[in-house]
């Protein structure tokens, strides 16, 4: 390829593996019950499932980023692939919990080499006019994935079996494969040194406080073993991550998390608002798929149509909002879409009843959770890589996405908490009876109380999102380097894309 060379096609072909690692997080939420069932395991166990992944996903990021920027982005992007459809395969052979949950950090390891490299192709073949159209097709498969992952999450269960939702990655894995060889080009790469005690500090404390969380009140917030107990946990892994962050100050090498980045005023807001995103997107879903299968008798294909209006909407408003990016303040773009997000929550926790003949009124909430969403991503994603140099877009993509999963796995750990001590309060507890939370529907003596726990877990996603847009309201104007024009607010090009190899 040469530098005129359109990069549309390159991003369609990344597109493809990020919608594939998009679609496993919220297929699997469809899933939740019959993996419990087929399993023989319990709610806070089955959590796991997501919680390994996104933990596994969120750790490596700051160092994946720096591989694509050192490797090329294409290389690391195709790695990745193989090692997150090799585990899929491995997730649908699992005949335990436990082997299940070890499959899923490797498939989250695989989607970690791969997600940095999409936002770093966006940014260095892309010029700044025309990367909120592209933020806006990264945008729009999360949409596109919040519809088909539930959807095709609930005809899989029901019809061949929980494995299946992994197994369907492998033909999906080599499509994408194919396609990036031929279409990805090669990027230059920059020559980086890596943070080795950087990434233990982060894994470590990440898994403390995240195990912390969620396994809290499994042990009543106590004692898990000897002297060991869940806040020292919590506040242990507090400490390691206070310790990161302090040597990524003193680090005068090349730290892992290059904190002069969170000098720009956007890019540290923009971080914090997509880790808001990633807590109430991730931790939403569960307690609505458990109030559908396990309260209304929902299958699981059913229980997916609930969140089929939300997903619908997202399609057709990511393209306008992606043209308004370059247009409108971002400030306002991503604060209607936080703020319209925590509404859409709230309008759930409020309606959730065991009235099955009410449930049609459960797709007004998800409608308008579709809105939101389709004003977030390309406004909060856009504003974040605005200044990046080339030389570090691969490090900007990458602790961007870390954040994002960051939030992700906080928002699973603490949902998963939060589910715990509400069943509690309303008399019930998942991991007293296994057989009482499976895949069929709970006794009349239980709906109600489980009904109000799922409501009430609801609170928190929508706290979280109403947080986030308060944030973003103190975005600044981009510096205009190219897509905002000062006096007239209008695009102008200033500099080219990067030029790229074949």
């Amino acid at each position: 390829m040469n530098k005129k060379t359109s990069p549309w096609p390159a991003l369609w072909a990344l597109v493809i593996g990020f919608f594939m690692i998009l679609v496993d997080t919220t297929i699997v939420s469809v899933a939740n019950p019959k993996i419990m069932e087929g399993l023989k395991t319990d709610i806070n166990s089955v959590i796991w499932v997501t919680s390994a992944y996104l933990l596994a996903y969120a750790v490596p990021l700051l160092v994946t980023g720096r591989l694509g920027d050192r490797f090329g982005p294409k290389n690391i992007y195709l790695i990745g692939l193989v090692l997150f459809t090799g585990a899929s395969l491995w997730c649908g052979l699992s005949g335990s919990i436990e082997m299940l949950i070890t499959a899923r950090v490797v498939q989250g390891l695989g989607a970690a080499l791969m997600t940095p490299q999409t936002m770093a192709v966006i940014t260095r073949t892309f010029p700044p006019n025309r990367r909120g159209q592209a933020m806006a097709l990264w945008g729009a498969t999360s949409g596109v994935a919040m519809l088909v992952g539930p959807l095709l999450g609930g005809v899989l269960v029901d019809g061949f079996g929980w494995e299946w939702i992994f197994f369907i990655n492998v033909p999906v894995g080599v499509v994408a494969f194919i396609l990036a060889i031929i279409l990805v080009p090669k990027l230059p790469t920059h020559q980086h040194s890596f943070d080795i005690l950087g990434v233990v500090l982060s894994a470590v404390g990440l898994f403390l406080l995240v195990f912390g969380i969620q396994e809290g009140e499994t042990y009543n917030w106590g004692t898990i073993t000897g002297p060991i107990t869940v806040w020292g946990l919590i506040i242990a892994g507090l400490v390691v991550l206070a310790g990161f962050v302090a040597w990524q100050a003193f680090n005068k090498g090349e730290p892992l998390m290059p904190l002069k980045l969170f000098r720009d005023r956007n890019f540290s807001l923009a971080s914090f608002g997509i880790s808001a995103v990633g807590f109430a997107v991730s931790s939403m879903s569960l307690p609505l798929i458990f109030f559908a299968q396990l309260v209304l008798g929902f299958t699981p294909t059913q229980s997916a149509l609930l969140m089929v209006p939300m997903a619908v909407v997202v399609l057709p408003l990511s393209p306008i909002v992606g043209k308004l990016v370059d247009r409108v303040h971002p400030r306002y773009l991503a604060f209607f879409g936080l703020f319209v997000l925590a509404l859409g929550l709230l309008w759930y926790a409020a309606w959730l009843d065991t009235d099955a003949s009410l449930w049609p009124r459960l797709l007004l909430p998800s409608l308008v959770l579709g809105i939101g969403n389709a004003f977030i991503w390309s406004p909060l994603s856009v504003t974040a890589t605005h200044n990046l140099p080339p030389a570090q877009a691969g490090a900007g993509a990458g602790i961007y996405n870390t954040v994002r999963q960051i939030g992700s796995v906080l928002g699973s750990a603490a949902i998963a908490a939060l589910i715990e001590a509400r069943l509690t309060a309303n008399g019930l507890h998942s991991a007293s009876s296994g057989a009482q939370f499976s895949g069929s529907k709970l006794p009349a003596i239980v709906q109600q109380p489980f009904t109000d726990a799922m409501a009430q877990s609801m609170l928190l996603p929508a706290a979280v999102a109403l947080l986030g847009a308060v944030v973003v309201l103190f975005f600044v104007r981009p510096k205009d380097n190219g897509q905002w024009s000062a006096t007239q607010g209008t695009p102008v090009v200033n500099k080219a894309p990067e030029p790229v190899e074949s």
